[in-house]
């Protein structure tokens, strides 16, 4: 897997202060997307030991609440972004994860299925330049919908989308 960074403190690709890894590669080319420089495979730098080391020292911290993966777009790296979502939830049970993603959660669910096990939110659909709004929480268009992971494991419109930007 390439990436291109890994930030934090985040607080706008999800709930609360996180770590957000910014997965090299996209398949989905949105017109107007924010993070151009991530579509290619081949940029950023190959995702190392030590990254991973550093996330889960920056997980480890108190006030960080989960990690985001974005990119690019996670899915388009799944086997390698699904090993690492297993890790973190084995270490850090008590952290959330969110993904970003250009994929429909129907889709997700019929093609990268394993993957709901460990996540807990999900920001689906391509970035639609024609419907952006700057004023929704964690996505940039009207089309992009949040799920999130209810009691029973199923994914559910999360409550989140109704409420107005920070």
């Amino acid at each position: 897997m390439r990436i291109h960074s890994i930030t934090y403190p985040d607080a706008n690709n999800g709930l609360g202060f996180r770590v957000t890894l910014w997965v090299s590669g996209c398949v989905h080319h949105c017109k107007g997307c924010q993070n151009q420089e991530t579509w290619d495979f081949n940029s950023g730098r190959e995702f190392t030991d030590e990254d991973k080391n550093k996330i889960f020292d920056i997980l480890s911290l108190p006030y960080i609440k989960g990690i985001t993966f974005s990119g690019g777009d996670p899915l388009c790296s799944y086997n390698d972004v699904l090993s690492l979502m297993k890790e973190i939830k084995n270490k850090f049970s008590e952290k959330d994860i969110w993904v970003y993603t250009g994929y429909t959660i129907e889709f997700i669910k019929e093609h990268f299925g394993e993957m709901l096990n460990y996540v807990n939110f999900i920001v689906d659909g391509k970035f639609i330049e024609e419907q952006k709004d700057v004023s929704l929480p964690f996505r940039g268009s009207k089309n992009q919908r949040i799920w999130e992971k209810a009691e029973n494991g199923e994914f559910i419109r999360s409550k989140i989308e109704n409420k107005a930007a920070n």
